[in-house]
Formats: structure tokens, sequence, C-alpha cells
């Protein structure tokens, strides 16, 4: 397990550098920069915006400017956000928290509820209520998350029972330990429900067709015949045997969940990385882009190093091979 880890970590540097010199090009390929704003500022002399480019470093050739941010980076530097003035990696470590509390929370959410409903309307294939899950999954898994989640907006608009947005409440600091935690999670619970519903509609079909295919094999036939109960047959032969594509799906998710809490963040005005990274976009603030583009990669290369740990773990095939 140790070598494959290894030889993982090996062939994801050159992916990751290759993902962040991409990005690099493509962010310097975009029209003007973040001096571009100020030179429309009358107050501003030419000779000013000139000296803040040098500073900046942005009046290097762009190579040159990557290779001068990668070796910063091996420093476990990220450099300074134009915009704000501040250590990349002070900013980013202010929202992350926020963000990866909201990621876990609905990958949380959406993975029970797919694997329960899955398994559930495997079981009951042609019932009543397996048809009745199948024809809701059709409804939410084409309805995209942001209006989910302006529909959350309007509905919490209307009563008072949810906070219109924010990651906890005004008086949040003069709160004990068990407040804090519950008034983080009650402020969770409109970004967590706009996230989930989609993708446990799509995943829970994945895992019920997954479940069907393997139901009735003959491994599973011989597992009956010896008299073990039906609810022993799925957990211990099916569920075991059916997880395998889902443990893969799982390590993408690290990556992936990002990209979809961005747009709730910014939707429901959370103070988290996708709001942080709105801004840096519209100002063109290139190291705090390339900060949030490396953070993604790293994260990518770790959840697929995840899955293929757990996979060796569940499957006796990947560890022999």
């Amino acid at each position: 397990m140790l070598k494959i880890i290894i030889r993982r970590l090996i062939v994801s540097i050159p992916l990751v550098l290759g993902i962040t010199l991409i990005s690099f090009l493509i962010i310097q390929a975009a029209p003007g920069d973040y001096l571009s704003a100020l030179k429309m500022n009358p107050q501003i002399s030419p000779e000013t915006v000139e000296r803040l480019r040098k500073s900046f470093g942005l009046d290097q050739p762009v190579l040159l400017q990557y290779f001068h941010w990668l070796w910063r980076v091996l420093h476990l530097d990220l450099g300074i956000s134009f915009a704000y003035r501040a250590p990349v990696a002070d900013l980013i470590a202010s929202r992350a928290f926020n963000t990866f509390l909201l990621s876990l929370a609905s990958i949380c959410v959406t993975w029970s509820l797919a694997f329960i409903i899955g398994i559930f309307t495997a079981w009951r294939k042609n019932k009543p209520e397996d048809k009745i899950l199948m024809g809701a999954s059709y409804l939410f898994m084409y309805t995209p998350g942001f209006l989910i989640a302006f529909l959350l907006l309007f509905a919490a608009s209307r009563s008072a029972y949810f906070p219109l947005g924010g990651t906890y409440s005004p008086e949040y600091f003069f709160m004990s330990v068990p407040q804090k935690i519950i008034d983080r999670l009650y402020h969770l619970v409109l970004p967590v429900i706009a996230m989930s519903v989609p993708s446990a509609s799509y995943l829970f079909r994945l895992v019920r067709s997954n479940f069907l295919e393997f139901i009735n094999e003959t491994f599973v036939t011989a597992a009956r015949a010896k008299g073990l109960s039906e609810r022993r047959v799925i957990l211990l032969h099916v569920m075991r045997n059916a997880l395998n594509p889902f443990i893969t799906l799982l390590g993408f998710e690290f990556a992936t969940v990002l990209s979809g809490a961005a747009l709730i963040e910014i939707i429901l005005n959370l103070q988290g990385l996708g709001t942080l990274l709105l801004k840096a976009v519209l100002a063109q603030d290139l190291y705090l882009i390339m900060g949030s583009v490396l953070m993604g990669s790293v994260l990518l290369v770790i959840g697929n190093m995840f899955a293929d740990a757990a996979l060796a773990v569940v499957d006796p095939r990947v560890r022999v091979e």
C-alpha cells in the first residue's frame, strides 16, 4: 500500500504542475490585469501604475512569472493578494473552514440519502414506493442546485425559521461551545439541502442499478440458501461487491464538491472560498486565483489516493493486483 501511495504521489506531481501552468496561462491570456482598473482612475498617475506593475512582477514575461510563483510555492509561500494586500495562504485559511464544513456536511447527507434510498428501492423494486421515489428523482435530478438555493432563499425570506445567509449569528462569539455548534449546523441547513438534493437524486439511481445488478448473482443466491437473513445478504454480500465504483466517485468528491459549494455560497452569502474566489476573478487577483487552483488540484490528488486505498481495503482483488 505504501508503494502504491508513493507511486501515485510521484505521478501526481506533473499532473499538478500541468494544471497550474495551464491555469496560469489562461488567466494571463485574459485582457487586462489587476492594474487595469487603476489606469481609469485620474487620481493615479501612469508612473504609479508602472511602479506597482514592477513591484508585483507583472512586467516580466508570463512564463517567468509562473516559475517565480512556483518557486515561492515550493517554499510554502502562495504570494500576496493584490486586492487584499495580505498573504494568499492566510486568506484561504480564513475561509477554508466554512467551505470544508459545508462540503463535508453535503457529502455526508448526499451519500447517506443515496445509499438508504437506493438500497430501499432496489429491495422494493417495482413496488409503489419504488416508482414514487424514482419519479421524484427525475424531478430533482434535473433541477439545478442554484435554483433550489434561490427557492430556499425565497422561502426563508417569507418565514423566520431559517437564516437568509451567513455562516453564523451575530451573537455567535458570545455563545457557549454547544450553542456555537448548534448555530453553525442551523446555518448549514439551507445550503446543504441545495447541494445535496440534486446530487442524491442522481447518485441513488446509480446505487439502485448497481445493487440490482448484484442482487441476483449466484453468490447471493448461495448466501440465501445458507439461511442468512435478507438484511445480512444485502449488507454483507451485495453491498461489499457493489461499493467499488462508488468509492472511486467518492474520491473525486473532494475536489468537485468545492465547485458546487462556490455557487451556493455566492447565492446564500456564505463567507467561504467561493465568494473569495469570485472576488479574486473579478479583480483579476492573480496569486489568489492560483492559490485556489492549487488547492483544488491537491484535493483532487488526495481524493484519488483515498479512493485507491479504500478500494484496496474493500476489494481483495485490488490488493492482489
